[in-house]
This record gives C-alpha cells, structure tokens and sequence, in this order.
C-alpha cells in the first residue's frame, strides 16, 4: 500500500531538484548569473612590538585611520634614560679613539725625554759612586770601605742603570704611539656602544603603534595603564581595501564564470546603485554550500567558492553585508558608487 505513495514521493523530490538547478541557471535570463555571498574584509590584531605599560590611546571604535598613523604609545621614559647613558657612552668611546689616533702630545714626548735624562743622571751618579768606594777598598786594602758599603753602592749602581733602560723603553713607546690593535680595539668598543644606543633608540621606536594600512578601528582591547605585550592585540583593524565579496556558484554555472569576469555588486541598502567589481578568486575544490550563504538552492548543494573584487571608494560595504552579484551582460554602474 505504501510502495505507490514512497515512488511518487521520490519522484517529486526528483523533480523539485530539477526544478530547482534549472531556476538557478536560468533565473536571471538572458545569460545574465545571479549569485548571493556576503562582503569579506580582511582584519588585523594590531599589537606593540615590544612590552611595556599603555601611556596613550587615540583612537576610538569607529575612527578611520591612514597608513602610519601613531594609534598608542607606550610608556618609554626609562629607555630614554638608558639611551642618554649609551649616548654619554659614546663620546667616552670616541674620545679615547681619537686620543689613540693621535699619538702622544709634544708635551708628552719631552716629559719622557726629562725622565729619561734624570734615570740616566741617577746610572751616572751611582756609577761615580761604586767607582769611588771601590778605589777606597783598593788603596786601603779593603779597611777604608766596609763590604756592606760597598755592595749597597754596587746594588744602587744595578737599580740606577735599569731604571735608565726602563725609561729609554717608555720613551721609544711614546715616540710609536699606540699598537694598531689598541686602536682596533678601541674601534669595536665605540661601535659596541653605537649598536647599544642604536638597539634602545629602536625599543623606544616600538613603543609607539602605528597603522600598516589605511583600516577602520573595529575594537579597542586595551587602555592606558594596562600592560601590553607583542601577543596582546591592542586595536582590531578592518582594512578598507581590499574588499570582495564571497558567493558561491555550482557546478553547472562553473564554466560561465572566468577570472577577471566583469560583476556588479548590489546591496539591501541601495540596491540601485550597483558598485563594480570582477572576479578574483576561483575555487578549485567543490564544498557544501555554508549556512550562511542566502541562496535559492538546498543547502546540502555543493558549489564553488567565488571572489569578486570590488573598488569601495565610497567605503558604503561593511564587513558581512549580504550582497547579490550580476555577472554577464554588463549594464553602466551608478555614477560614483564603484569610482
């Protein structure tokens, strides 16, 4: 009894199926293709890149924002002082790089010469000395002079003569100048520090957060006095370029779109000021069509992923506005709503 009722059911679905691929492909007549998505936007967590308490907020949710513009600020006073250090640094290192380079003064140069001229004063004088006592011991049969005397005079002489030699040594490093690794090293020290101030100058860089893109500032998750670090966004961004909008087409309508294909793009909102766009994205992989997609067909369908590019220079799409896309027979947009 059951069976007629079960054959004629199926045979209706069959024919619903039907019915319902054939208005898809041909509900816009005329070759024209009617597909239904919603506009996508790409978004960015902006965080700061280094970690730090939040001085200073500037914008708000809803402001529209241009490439490099300063969003926030962290607080960077103490990089600042240590950068003043690094700095003061510095000019220790170049000093001692330039004295290094130059040499000793004149000055210097004649200070070793009376130094070395007063040593061997002293050789001479401790010479006359040892000879003297010496001559004494040799007259007198060493009764004259005791033989304490006599070695304390030969150890002055010793002293005296190394002193001397010690001095010629000062003088002929003063008349070199410095070796050429003490100036090398000098050198590496002054860069060191140069990278040092480079390094704190670039954290205090960090510490301010700006815009890669021209976006609108979808939420703000942070405020001041909060600490940031690089793994806590701060602003959410909706780029405002570029901006798509996603459909989905089956597969028997897959062969009449084309990348590049012109479109036009409606919305609820104004629905007769279409905005131009083509298409950009093609999928290569069939899918269930999303729940989220307004279509006409049974959601268990399986279509295509589609792009279309769109030009919002009148900024009127939002991100998950539904949207109808025309693609074929293309008709003249609404003056200005995709210039």
């Amino acid at each position: 009894m059951n069976k007629p009722l079960i054959l004629v059911a199926v045979a209706a679905a069959v024919a619903l199926a039907g019915w319902g691929v054939w208005r898809y492909s041909h509900r816009a007549g005329g070759g024209e293709l009617v597909l239904h998505g919603n506009v996508d936007i790409r978004q960015i967590a902006l965080a700061f890149d280094g970690s730090g308490r939040v001085a200073e907020l500037r914008v708000q949710e809803g402001d529209p924002v241009k490439a490099g513009a300063v969003l926030g600020r962290l607080d960077t006073r103490t990089l600042a002082l240590q950068a003043e250090q690094a700095q003061a640094q510095i000019e220790v290192q170049q000093q001692n790089l330039l004295r290094l380079r130059h040499g000793a003064r004149p000055q210097e140069l004649a200070q070793a010469r009376s130094r070395l001229a007063a040593a061997e004063a002293d050789a001479r004088r401790a010479e006359q000395d040892l000879a003297r006592l010496q001559g004494i011991a040799d007259t007198t049969q060493g009764r004259g002079v005791s033989t304490q005397d006599l070695d304390r005079a030969r150890s002055a002489a010793q002293v005296a003569l190394a002193q001397a030699a010690e001095r010629q040594q000062a003088l002929r490093l003063t008349e070199l100048g410095p070796r050429q690794e003490e100036v090398a090293g000098a050198e590496a020290q002054l860069k060191a520090a140069q990278a040092q101030l480079a390094l704190l100058q670039h954290q205090i860089d960090q510490g301010e957060l700006k815009a890669p893109a021209d976006a609108v500032v979808r939420s703000r998750l942070l405020e001041p006095g909060d600490m940031a670090t690089p793994q806590k966004p701060v602003f959410a961004l909706a780029l405002t370029q570029p901006k798509w909008v996603r459909v989905y087409v089956g597969e028997p309508d897959l062969g009449r779109v084309k990348p590049g294909m012109a479109a036009r793009v409606f919305t609820d909102s104004q629905p007769g000021q279409p905005i131009a766009g083509q298409v950009g994205y093609i999928a290569s992989v069939a899918e269930f069509t999303p729940k989220s997609v307004q279509t006409e067909e049974l959601r268990t369908s399986l279509v295509y992923e589609v792009r279309v590019q769109v030009q919002d220079a009148g900024d009127a799409l939002r991100l998950g506005q539904p949207a109808t896309v025309r693609l074929g027979q293309p008709a003249p947009t609404h003056p200005g709503a995709g210039e």
